[in-house]
């Protein structure tokens, strides 16, 4: 039996392993996919403190051999159920194993919704980004668009207002949904172009890099090619907790209903990161939930 079992191997799973294996307790982390979670799609990363830049990549990896110099095991499954028996987790995967655990911390993180156009994965990170606070920088004198037109989008096009040459908005409905005050500064930068009604139907691309988007108005029909540098995709971010609603509270988008200290309403399990309801996800954010959880289980395993 492990001391602490961490559902999920991105930034906030791998720093609660290494608070833990730091208190000398016992880690597994199961990983579905690839350790690093939405970072590795990141070809640079400067805003993390005490680092000039590094590729997500390069910082998921560096985190990894961290863990597991200091004695980490991981395992490669889809954790789909964990039993709460008090003293004793149970977490169950996808292929069929059992690991017993005398806490569990999930940081299952989120999904980013896609917009499901041919080609879309292989140009996340060489011309598709989702974080403009994160990659804004990289676009500086360049042409991109956004797509989506909620409070997220336009943030994210008022960010990339003040570095790029110019911003075009594509929103599927006949208007932006977002709130009226980031309405009005959009529309006063001369630099911000903004098309409701259009659906975004293909992508452009040229040397393995996004070179331009096609679009399609709703209501005529009618196609055309926007060229851009960059497509920063703001249409909604999809966590994955449902499998464990009996165990932690949810809020109505689908987060884990816990504040910064990490705790749930069942003794021993705990969250952190981009999973649960939170008003900023950065790296840093998710790296500060991890230690917070890992210390909340380590005093309920020193505390029993």
């Amino acid at each position: 039996m492990y001391d602490m079992i961490i559902v999920g191997g991105g930034p906030a799973g791998m720093t609660a392993a290494l608070y833990g294996l730091r208190n000398g307790k016992t880690v597994l982390v199961i990983e579905k996919n690839g350790f690093g979670g939405q970072i590795t799609h990141s070809p640079k990363v400067e805003n993390y403190p005490g680092t000039l830049s590094m590729s997500g990549n390069e910082f998921a990896e560096r985190l990894l051999d961290q863990i597991l110099n200091q004695g980490a095991e991981i395992e490669f499954e889809n954790v789909i159920r964990v039993i709460d028996s008090t003293d004793m987790k149970q977490v169950f995967t996808e292929e069929g194993h059992v690991f017993e655990g005398r806490t569990v911390i999930f940081s299952t993180g989120v999904r980013h919704r896609m917009l499901g156009l041919e080609g879309e994965n292989a140009l996340v990170g060489q011309g598709i980004s989702f974080c403009a606070l994160c990659d804004g920088d990289f676009y500086a004198g360049k042409s991109v668009c956004v797509a989506g037109g909620g409070n997220s989008a336009l943030q994210e096009a008022v960010l990339l207002s003040d570095v790029c040459r110019d911003v075009t908005i594509l929103q599927d409905l006949p208007f932006l949904t977002g709130e009226s005050r980031l309405q009005d500064t959009l529309n006063a930068k001369p630099n911000v172009h903004i098309h409701t009604g259009v659906r975004l139907t293909g992508l452009v691309q040229a040397d393995g890099s996004l070179n331009g988007v096609i679009i399609q108005d709703s209501e005529s029909g009618v196609q055309e090619t926007l060229f851009c540098d960059g497509l920063f995709v703001a249409i909604g971010l999809i966590p994955e907790n449902e499998p464990f609603s009996d165990l932690v509270q949810l809020d109505k988008a689908g987060y884990f209903d816990s504040d910064e200290n990490c705790l749930t309403k069942t003794p021993g399990i705990f969250v952190a990161g981009d999973c649960r309801r939170k008003a900023v996800r950065q790296l840093t954010t998710a790296a500060a939930d991890g230690a917070s959880a890992a210390l909340a289980a380590c005093r309920y395993l020193n505390g029993n």
